[in-house]
């Protein structure tokens, strides 16, 4: 095969990493299986063999725009390529069916949807189809990113046409995706491709500010430097909207916002504005991207931490596809993770809820059931979000329950499932409409037997020559054989119940399996958070992740090229002697700070103690009479925020969970050895440049902190005065300053009031139940008393899953305790004030700690204040007839029983 010449007619030159040995099998004949990054060249992989063969190429592909942009591609190349879909009129998609058969082209484009019509299917048949190439192939796996029910059905359409040749591409598939992905297109010894993961041409970024309002003010620097067209990626529409307002207040450039809410052809208008340059910045959720070929992105910046690395490296992926240098930048925070989590939680829902989803689907009076899974959830109030109710209608699907039917525009569908050989002779002859009608039915159908076909009553009515009235009436008849299954037209999504009378127990939903994909995507989550906090090059990272084989070193990222936390080496060179040594110093304090503490604050919390901060936190603790408090307190805590950061890169500081969502800092025993040496020159490699002279410059009367002892003793306290998850500081008003990074001080289960002992660091004795650590040479860092259960402590593991699914009650109590306001979490959980108000009743009721300014305005705590006074947290409903105006019966329960 003369390959130089087939590229030069694609207009390339050479083929990219992983393309030639996936075309050699497609030209032997070999079902594929093709694994290669956004950008990495799939297309190429079955465009070259549907040229350089004879026969036709049939591409599933999942997006209209994405189907147009490669068949305008290759008709500039003067290949002949079309698509076939709904864009079209009647009118086009019959000629370019017509066009198919007659073998005009060497590749036609059709969405999965297109399958389900038996004249195209008929079509399929009359044409030489020698390649069936699926492109976005993980949509096959229910556990991909992007079900989607008619890719499922792509294994029982490729055996109707005959099982041809066939190659599944994909930018992204775990081994069980590529598992469900072999399995159900029923492909002969597959052989599989993993490369092209490796892009030289991107500098990935990984940086931790220490708040909101830090990564926004990050956020922002970085746009100044950035002048080319971009994306930013955040995890909820509320924080896109928040980035938006910022960059648009900022007035340096224009900026649109694209989520998967929007209608149709707003997406459309701001894609096409994005694509032409008119708009150069998208702040986005996850749903943008898929189909987008702007190939001179210059960079793509994940606001939050994706939840794997897999959705990590295919938005990241979308940067540079035009081989310039490009910049993926994400800005890492703790409370990423816990927005992760809340999504696992809510994507696998409980059996209850499984349960009473169908239920509720049986219970309802109309078929087809048009009703959006917002309207669902409502309807139910069911701890779980709009994915959750996705999710168990996936189940119930592939129980055979019920079946979910994509928007037809009043398209009517039948399915028939008999295998009888002349339908009409199945009815009595006296029944001369339905007879009628079943003979129209079986034409219609014609071997898609078992298949649900969608038909216009209009056409069906003139191909019977029958009143649409009547054949509706011979329809209900026809239902009621058992195999023959008719759905009235609708106009949206839709749900059709198959199994109204079976009970729930009857439905074969493999729970258990349900609960193992749960876990594996909290193994992803690990995966990604590891990734995060890597000192490795991140292209290495990512190649060991994915299993390309050829694993090589970036020499562009943050880690290889020193770019990021730690930024320059040599910057002992640039340093006077006393600089030095005031550096050093800063150094040391720090790493003391953190051995003082024995690993049980969080990375704010170190820095207020270390720079001497008023904050109440800190006298409860008692860390203002640690001997590193104040030591630091010549510097600007943003400088001393850095220094603590990139002590973490270089890995002399260690960030870990304590508890779930409480992040803290221990110092390593790298770190420990080097608080105990002499000046180490290393330390001016890892200190960038800028923090390293704001030291040097400000800082004087340095005094070489004392070392303390490495296995600090362990006292019972029989006066520690108790601790509750919020004994630390009541959120404070502020938005921003309500959302730092959590800080830890003891072992805070979170699901319980009480505080329970922490793992104590790498190499002191784990403490138990009652103890606090004391040293001989400053005060006792005291943990509190508990009689909490045994599983209510906290393990040794940093394991941050949980032993079993919180009550919805709690994650929205979660996302208050960690700042958020209630437009926000309205946002997250997806329910409205209401349901938020009698959570957090249910969560005060349940010994959580709760503020009323959570909800309640001030206007509305001073009306309150004056009608109940005296009235006991714990009252039930006594004074509801002095509620005031403004505030409903829901709200004034809260302020009964909140805690404060």
């Amino acid at each position: 095969m003369d390959y130089p010449e087939l590229l030069t007619r694609f207009g390339l030159g050479e083929f990219r990493i992983g393309q030639r040995e996936v075309i050699d099998a497609v030209m032997a004949g070999r079902d594929c299986l093709c694994i290669m990054p956004t950008g990495g060249g799939k297309s190429l992989c079955f465009q070259l063999p549907a040229i350089a063969r004879p026969g036709l190429t049939v591409v599933i592909s999942p997006l209209i725009a994405l189907m147009k942009d490669q068949v305008d591609g290759l008709l500039k190349l003067k290949f002949p390529a079309t698509f076939i879909n709904s864009s079209l009129d009647p009118q086009q998609q019959s000629q370019r069916t017509q066009g198919m058969i007659r073998g005009d082209y060497a590749l036609v484009y059709v969405a999965p949807e297109r399958l389900r019509s038996a004249s195209f299917l008929n079509a399929i048949r009359q044409s030489n189809v020698t390649l069936l190439a699926i492109d976005e192939a993980h949509c096959i796996s229910q556990w991909g990113h992007d079900f989607r029910p008619d890719y499922a059905r792509l294994g029982t359409f490729r055996r109707r046409i005959g099982s041809p040749q066939t190659v599944a591409l994909t930018a992204t598939a775990t081994k069980i995706v590529q598992g469900d992905i072999a399995k159900v297109l029923e492909l002969k010894n597959p052989v599989t491709f993993v490369s092209g993961f490796a892009r030289d041409n991107l500098s990935l970024r990984v940086e931790s500010p220490s708040s909101n309002s830090d990564k926004d003010r990050r956020l922002l620097e970085y746009l100044e430097s950035e002048q080319g067209s971009g994306i930013i990626y955040a995890a909820t529409r509320k924080s896109c909207e928040h980035l938006v307002e910022l960059i648009q207040a900022q007035g340096k450039r224009p900026v649109a916002f694209y989520h998967a809410g929007m209608e149709p052809e707003e997406r459309k208008r701001i894609q096409e504005a994005f694509m032409t340059n008119r708009v150069p910045l998208i702040v986005a959720t996850n749903a943008f991207g898929m189909g987008i070929d702007k190939r001179a992105l210059r960079f793509v910046v994940h606001y939050n931490m994706p939840g794997s690395v897999e959705a990590y490296y295919q938005e990241a992926g979308r940067a540079g596809r035009d081989g310039q240098p490009a910049e993926c930048l994400l800005l890492f925070s703790y409370q990423d993770r816990f927005i992760q989590e809340f999504f696992i939680e809510n994507a696998y829902p409980t059996r209850e809820i499984v349960r009473d989803v169908f239920q509720f689907l049986k219970s309802y009076r109309v078929d087809p059931i048009e009703l959006s899974l917002q309207q669902i959830q409502a309807e139910l109030k069911v701890s779980t979000g709009t994915e959750g109710i996705r999710v168990c209608e996936t189940l119930l699907e592939k129980a055979g329950a019920i079946e979910r039917m994509d928007s037809q525009q009043n398209l009517a569908s039948i399915r028939i499932d008999l295998p009888h050989p002349n339908l009409p002779e199945l009815l009595p002859r006296e029944a001369r409409a339905q007879r009628a009608v079943m003979r129209g039915l079986e034409l219609l159908v014609g071997d898609l037997r078992g298949e649900r076909v969608y038909f216009s009553p209009t056409r069906f009515s003139e191909s019977v020559e029958m009143k649409w009235d009547s054949i509706a009436r011979a329809l209900r008849e026809l239902t009621k054989l058992d195999g023959v299954d008719y759905v009235p037209p609708f106009r949206g999504r839709a749900i059709h119940v198959l199994r109204p009378d079976a009970s729930f127990d009857e439905l074969e939903i493999d729970f258990d399996e349900l609960e193992r994909r749960r876990k594996s995507e909290y193994e992803k989550l690990d995966q990604i958070v590891r990734f995060v906090n890597s000192r490795r090059c991140r292209q290495l990272e990512i190649l060991e992740y994915f299993g390309d084989p050829l694993r090589r070193i970036c020499h562009r990222c943050d880690n290889c090229s020193g770019s990021g936390a730690a930024v320059a080496t040599g910057t002992q060179t640039k340093l006077t002697e006393i600089g030095r040594e005031r550096v050093w110093f800063a150094v040391q304090v720090a790493l003391s700070g953190a051995a003082r503490t024995h690993g049980r604050i969080g990375k704010q919390l170190l820095v207020q103690m270390l720079t001497g901060s008023n904050s109440k936190k800190l006298k409860p603790l008692r860390l203002d009479r640690i001997a590193t408090f104040g030591r630091l307190k010549q510097l600007r805590q943003e400088t001393v925020t850095d220094l603590v950061s990139q002590l973490l890169t270089a890995g002399w500081l260690i960030q870990t969970e304590a508890t779930r969502y409480r992040p803290v800092i221990q110092i390593s025993d790298e770190g420990r050895t080097l608080l105990q040496s002499a000046m180490d020159l290393r330390v001016f490699d890892a200190i960038s440049a800028d923090v390293a002279s704001t030291i040097a410059r400000t800082l004087s009367d340095i005094d070489r902190p004392d070392v303390p002892p490495k296995a600090p003793e362990t006292r019972i306290v029989a006066d520690a005065p108790e601790l509750s998850c919020d004994s630390q500081s009541a959120p404070p008003a502020d938005l921003e300053s309500r959302r730092q990074e959590p800080d830890s001080i003891g072992s805070n289960d979170l699901s319980d009031r009480r505080v329970s002992p922490a793992k104590a660091s790498s190499d002191t004795a784990a403490s138990t139940l009652h103890t606090s650590i004391a040293t001989a040479s400053e005060p006792r860092l005291e943990t509190a008393r508990t009689t909490a259960p045994a599983e209510a402590t906290v393990a040794t593991s940093m394991d941050p899953r949980p032993a079993a699914a919180k009550p919805s009650y709690y994650w929205t109590w979660r996302l208050f305790t960690d700042g958020y306001e209630a437009a926000q979490v309205q946002q997250i959980r997806q329910i409205d004030l209401s349901q938020i108000v009698e959570e957090l009743t249910v969560a005060a009721e349940r010994g959580h700690v709760t503020e009323r300014s959570w909800i309640l305005t001030p206007r509305q705590l001073a009306e309150l204040g004056k009608v109940s006074p005296g009235i006991g947290n714990r009252t039930a409903t006594r004074g509801l007839r002095e509620v005031p105006n403004g505030v409903t019966p829901g709200e004034y329960m809260y302020y009964l029983r909140s805690t404060r």
